[in-house]
C-alpha cells in the first residue's frame, strides 16, 4: 500500500512540476550555462523584433522565440509571445492556441487578455464554442471602464462564432488547391489577378530577388514587386517571373486589378493606384489615377466593368464613409475623364472594412471582401448581384471552406466562374502566404457533363476539406467571352486594331478594345441580353463586321474568332453582318445604323473610292423572288447612304440572289451565313 501511494505522490508532484512557470534565470539553469546564455540572447533578440508589432517582425521574432522556447518549454510569457507571433504574422495562425493554453496553464495572471487570446485561437481552430465561453470570462473580468471600451468587438467576436457554426455546418461543394510551386514560393504571394479567360496571372509577392533587393523597413520583409505566370492548354502554370521595371520599383508595387482582356493593369504605388497598358510586349510608365479616384487617404484595391467605363474602388476615405475601408465608384465621361468617385452605400459598406472589389465580366455580379455582414471571422468574400432595376442585393457570403475563421481577401473569379483564386495562409502551403484556386462542383446529382452551368471539377486534386453531398445551386455565368487574334490577311502579321463594341438596339457604343500589336490578340466580354455589333477598325484596312445576338438566358460560352483583315484596294470586299430587314422584305431595321454609319465613315475617310452594294439570299426560294429581293435589299442600303450625303455617282447595287454562297445551304446555319449585304471597292 505504501508502494502504490508513493507512486501516485510522485505522479501529482510530477504534474505540479510541469505546470510550474520557469523565469529565464541563470539561477534556473545552473548545470547547462552555456544553453541558458544562448537562449536568452534568443529570447532578447525575438523581445526587440517583437516590440515593433509588424507582421513581418512577427515572424522574425518567431524564429528567436522558438529557439529560445526549445531550450526552456515552459516559460508561460515566452508561450505567450510565440502565441501572439503566430496569430499576429498570418503564418500558421491556427497554432496559436497550443501555445496560449500552455502559457495559461503555466500562469494564469500571464497577460490581462489571455482569455480573450485563447478565445483566438479557439475561434481560429474551428472550435467555436469554446471560443465562445473564453471570449465571455474575458468580458466578465473587464472593469465597467475597460467593458466600454471592449463590448462593441467581443459581441462581434461571439457573432461571428456562431455564424462560423452555421456556415460549417452547411459546406459548399468546392475542391480547394494550392496552384503549385511555378507561383508559389516560401514568400508571401497574394493579390493574383487573372485575364477573363484565366491565361494569365499577375500576382503580388515578397520574395528575395525583389526589385532593389531591400526589405521595408516597416516590417522587415522584402519589398512587393509584381509576378506574372502563364496558363498552358493542359491547366500547367509557367514558373512565375519577375514583371521588372517600369511596374517594379525599388519600393512597394503590388497588384491592385486587371481589365479582362488582360490589357491594362492598375497597381499600388506610394499609397496610390496607378494604371498601366500593355504596348506590344511591353508594359507603359505607371500613371496616377487622377484626383478624383486617388486622395489624400488610402486607396486600396480597384476593378473595372467588362466594358472598362466604371471603376470600382476600395479606399480608406474620411467623408462620405460609413467606416474604414468603403467601396467606392467612378465612371468615365464620354472624353475619357473619371468622375468623382461615389459611395456604393450601405447595402455593400459597413461599419467595419469592405475591400478587395472584384466585379465579374458579366457586368452584374460583384465580389469583396469585408469584416462586416455576416463573417465567420477576419475579411469573408461576399457577393452581390445588380438587379434588372440597378439596385444591389443584400450580399451573400461564400461560405465555408471558402471562407474562414481568418482573413480571405483578394478573390477574383473566371469568366466562367468555374475557378476563383484567393490567397491564404493555409496549414500545409508552399509559404507563409500562398495562392490557391477554388474549383466550384455542380450539383452532385444528376451530372450533366455537357452544361456549362455545372462547375465540374473531375480534373482538380482536392485538399483535405469538408464536402457535402446534396446538391447546391451553382450561380449561373451569364457572358460570352470573345477572343482571337486579328491578323493581316494577306501577311498574316499581327495588326493593332480597334474593336467596337456597339449595342445595336441602341445604336451606342458599349466600349473600344484595342488588339496587341505585337501578337493580335483580343479579348472582350459580352454579358448576355444585348444584339451586339462588333467593328474592327484599323488605319489602311476596310473595317471587319461581326454580329453577337445573345439571348438573356444564355450561359457562359467561349467562342474563338481569328479577324483577317483586308487593305483598302480594288477587288476588297466585307460582309456587313450588321446589317438587318423585316423578315422576307427590304425593309432596313433601326439596329442597322450603327453599321450603315461606319460604311458612311469609310467612305467619308477615302472620299474617291467607289463601291458596290451586293445583295445574297439562300437557295430557298425560285431565283427570281430571290433575285428581286437581293437586289431590293441592297437598293435599301444604297438609298440610305444617299440620304447621308454620299454621291450617287459613288454607289452600285446589284442582287446576286443565291448565286455567289460563301456557306453550305444544307444546314440553316450555313443558309443564315448566305443570307447576307456585302460591299466591295470598285475603284479608289
Amino acid at each position: 500500500m505504501k508502494t502504490l501511494y508513493t507512486v501516485f505522490a510522485f505522479l501529482f508532484l510530477s504534474n505540479i512540476i510541469f505546470a510550474q512557470n520557469v523565469e529565464f534565470d541563470k539561477d534556473n539553469f545552473s548545470s547547462d550555462k552555456e544553453g541558458f546564455k544562448e537562449a536568452y540572447k534568443n529570447l532578447k533578440e525575438g523581445d526587440k523584433q517583437y516590440a515593433y508589432g509588424a507582421s513581418g517582425t512577427y515572424v522574425l521574432a518567431l524564429e528567436y522565440f522558438l529557439l529560445a522556447q526549445k531550450f526552456n518549454p515552459n516559460n508561460a510569457d515566452l508561450n505567450y509571445k510565440i502565441g501572439s507571433c503566430y496569430l499576429y504574422s498570418n503564418m500558421e495562425t491556427r497554432k496559436c492556441l497550443q501555445y496560449f493554453k500552455k502559457a495559461l496553464e503555466l500562469k494564469n495572471t500571464v497577460a490581462p487578455d489571455i482569455f480573450y487570446m485563447l478565445g483566438r485561437g479557439y475561434h481560429l481552430n474551428y472550435e467555436f464554442d469554446e471560443a465562445i465561453k473564453y471570449y465571455e470570462k474575458h468580458r466578465n473580468m473587464l472593469s465597467p471602464k475597460d467593458l466600454e471600451l471592449e463590448r462593441k468587438n467581443i459581441t462581434k467576436k461571439i457573432e461571428e462564432c456562431n455564424v462560423g457554426k452555421q456556415l460549417v455546418k452547411e459546406p459548399v461543394r468546392v475542391f480547394i488547391d494550392n496552384v503549385g510551386e511555378e507561383i508559389n514560393s516560401r514568400y508571401p504571394e497574394y493579390s493574383p489577378l487573372i485575364s477573363a479567360d484565366e491565361s494569365m496571372m499577375i500576382f503580388t509577392s515578397r520574395r528575395e530577388n525583389t526589385t532593389g533587393g531591400s526589405r521595408d523597413l516597416g516590417d522587415q520583409q522584402f519589398y512587393e514587386d509584381i509576378y506574372v505566370s502563364y496558363q498552358s492548354e493542359n491547366g500547367k502554370w509557367s514558373p512565375a517571373v519577375n514583371m521588372g521595371k517600369p511596374l517594379n520599383s525599388d519600393k512597394n508595387d503590388a497588384t491592385v486589378g486587371l481589365a479582362p482582356d488582360g490589357q491594362q493593369l492598375f497597381i499600388f504605388m506610394e499609397g496610390d493606384i496607378y494604371k498601366c497598358e500593355l504596348k506590344g510586349a511591353e508594359w507603359s510608365s505607371p500613371k496616377s489615377l487622377p484626383n478624383s479616384i486617388n486622395t489624400e487617404e488610402r486607396e486600396g484595391d480597384a476593378s473595372f466593368s467588362y466594358n472598362g467605363k466604371t471603376m470600382y474602388i476600395a479606399s480608406e476615405r474620411t467623408d462620405k464613409t460609413f467606416g474604414g475601408f468603403d467601396i467606392y465608384t467612378s465612371t468615365q465621361s464620354e472624353k475619357g475623364k473619371w468622375q468623382d468617385a461615389e459611395n456604393m452605400g450601405s447595402v455593400i459598406n459597413t461599419e467595419y472594412d469592405d475591400r478587395s472589389v472584384f466585379m465579374h465580366p458579366d457586368g452584374r455580379t460583384l465580389y469583396f471582401s469585408s469584416r462586416g455582414h455576416n463573417t465567420m471571422g477576419g475579411f469573408d468574400i461576399f457577393y452581390t448581384t445588380k438587379d434588372d432595376d440597378g439596385f444591389w442585393t443584400k450580399p451573400i457570403n461564400l461560405g465555408y471552406p471558402i471562407n474562414t475563421p481568418d482573413d480571405d481577401l483578394f478573390f477574383v473569379l473566371s469568366a466562367s466562374g468555374k475557378h476563383g483564386y484567393y490567397a491564404s495562409a493555409k496549414e500545409g502551403g508552399v509559404g507563409t502566404y500562398d495562392i490557391y484556386m477554388i474549383t466550384f462542383r455542380g450539383p452532385e446529382k444528376p451530372i450533366v457533363q455537357n452544361n456549362e452551368d455545372n462547375l465540374i471539377a473531375s480534373i482538380a486534386n482536392p485538399i483535405s476539406e469538408v464536402i457535402i453531398e446534396e446538391s447546391v445551386e451553382i450561380k449561373t455565368m451569364r457572358l460570352t467571352i470573345l477572343k482571337g487574334t486579328v491578323k493581316d490577311a494577306i501577311s498574316l502579321n499581327p495588326v493593332e486594331a480597334s474593336i467596337e463594341i456597339v449595342d445595336n438596339e441602341k445604336n451606342e457604343i458599349i466600349s473600344t478594345f484595342m488588339s496587341n500589336s505585337a501578337t493580335g490578340k483580343y479579348l472582350v466580354s459580352l454579358p448576355s441580353g444585348k444584339n451586339y455589333g462588333i467593328a474592327v477598325k484599323a488605319d489602311g484596312y476596310l473595317f471587319h463586321s461581326e454580329n453577337f445576338d445573345i439571348p438573356e438566358a444564355t450561359n457562359y460560352q467561349e467562342i474563338t474568332k481569328d479577324i483577317l483583315l483586308n487593305k483598302m484596294a480594288v477587288g476588297s470586299k466585307i460582309v456587313l453582318k450588321n446589317i438587318f430587314f423585316d423578315y422576307a422584305k427590304a425593309t432596313l431595321r433601326a439596329e442597322s445604323n450603327a453599321e450603315l454609319d461606319r460604311l458612311i465613315a469609310v467612305l467619308t475617310e477615302y472620299p474617291n473610292i467607289k463601291i458596290e452594294i451586293s445583295g445574297h439570299t439562300d437557295n430557298l426560294g425560285t431565283l427570281q423572288l430571290n433575285t428581286k429581293l437581293s437586289e431590293s435589299r441592297a437598293k435599301a442600303v444604297v438609298d440610305y447612304l444617299i440620304m447621308k450625303g454620299v454621291s450617287t455617282s459613288r454607289l452600285q447595287y446589284k442582287g446576286y440572289a443565291y448565286l455567289e454562297p460563301i456557306a453550305t445551304n444544307e444546314t440553316e446555319e450555313g443558309r443564315q451565313e448566305n443570307r447576307r449585304v456585302e460591299f466591295k471597292v470598285l475603284s479608289n
